[in-house]
């Protein structure tokens, strides 16, 4: 019997990280509920003033997903630490650098992916000015892959901890003020008729260094967590 590829074991963690996630009591679905509730929470405490909500739409949209990312993430590895599977995973021909991306690519597509489904009809609700929904998209569709990926560094560091969901937001919160500080600025640029490349630039390369480096770092935490 011939030993499954590389590729084969990727797609099937993916695979099988995506199921998971929208399993009964899985991330995907509390991930996007907290999201759907939390901005929709908004009008009801700001006030109904369109132009309030519109001035602080695109802000209020990238904190909360970058939020609900953040509720998801201490799940990362933490199961497959706890049940053995990571360590199976170890023995397996695929190295952990590769798990760690196939991990994020399935927590992006599980639980970020539904949440840029759904902002434009949020950010109605927030009464977004409409020439700001084509950026809104892009910005995210850009950006939160450095959510997930910035985000496995830290489950990765916790993976081991109990209770490691506060210690993980504390490390993982700093990191992501760039890309919240670009996704804005790209959208506002948009609404205000001003050039949004530089910011939407800015904010490819976040994710790009955080492809580069996130893999390395977080194969290095869980290796040491396995210790």
């Amino acid at each position: 019997m011939t030993s499954p590829s590389l590729l084969t074991i990727f797609t099937a963690l993916i695979q099988r990280d995506i199921k998971l996630a929208w399993s009964q009591g899985g991330a995907g679905g509390m991930t996007l509920g907290f999201f759907l509730i939390a901005i929709s929470l908004f009008p009801l405490g700001i006030g109904p003033e369109a132009s309030t909500l519109a001035k602080i739409s695109s802000g209020v949209i990238w904190v909360i997903a970058l939020l609900a990312c953040l509720l998801s993430l201490d799940r990362l590895f933490q199961a497959d630490f706890e049940d053995g599977t990571l360590d199976d995973l170890s023995l397996s021909p695929i190295n952990f650098e590769l798990i760690v991306i196939a991990k994020a690519i399935a927590h992006w597509s599980a639980t970020i992916l539904p949440i840029i489904i759904f902002a434009p009809l949020l950010a109605a609700l927030l009464n977004m000015p409409e020439v700001g929904y084509k950026m809104l998209l892009i910005s995210l569709l850009i950006g939160t892959p450095a959510l997930s990926l910035i985000g496995s560094i830290g489950a990765a560091l916790t993976v081991a901890l109990r209770r490691g969901g506060v210690l993980l937001t504390l490390l993982v919160l700093p990191l992501y003020i760039p890309t919240l500080i670009f996704g804005v600025g790209a959208i506002e640029a948009s609404i205000t008729l001003t050039d949004p490349a530089p910011h939407l630039a800015l904010t490819g390369a976040v994710t790009l260094v955080a492809l580069i480096i996130s893999p390395f770092a977080s194969a290095a935490a869980l290796r040491l967590a396995l210790e």
